[in-house]
């Protein structure tokens, strides 16, 4: 069974920042692709930044150059860098894992609570 758990999240003001870690655990779990995404109420959850253990990256185009996605693969985490934060950045913010050509949570559907972050103007 694989677990995730994100960290990191708060309340800052406009034009801070924050760092997002995502903690990954399994027995047996390879890791060749994270993942980050958000869901801001009453919205559908979108894709963040995407990061292959190979080294390609992936943003939403609305986030490149604010948004930093990096891993450590000696513990098993990803970090997801934050800056000049706007109020539109307000969500609740969630990591995924591919394994094989699994995204895990994606494909159970199941994403746990996720990290929250409040922007406030």
């Amino acid at each position: 069974q694989v677990e995730l758990v994100e960290s990191g999240g708060g309340s800052v003001q406009a034009g801070g920042s924050l760092r997002l870690s995502c903690a990954a655990s399994g027995r047996g779990l390879t890791i060749n692709a994270w993942g980050w995404y958000r869901q801001a109420p009453g919205k559908q959850r979108e894709l963040v930044a995407q990061m292959t253990t190979g080294g390609h990256t992936n943003y939403a185009d609305s986030l490149k150059g604010r948004f930093n996605i990096s891993r450590n693969k000696a513990n098993n985490r990803s970090y997801l860098q934050m800056n000049s934060l706007q109020p539109e950045d307000t969500a609740v913010y969630y990591c995924d894992v591919r394994s094989g050509s699994r995204w895990i949570r994606t494909q159970t559907g199941s994403w746990g609570q996720g990290t929250l972050v409040t922007v406030s103007s």
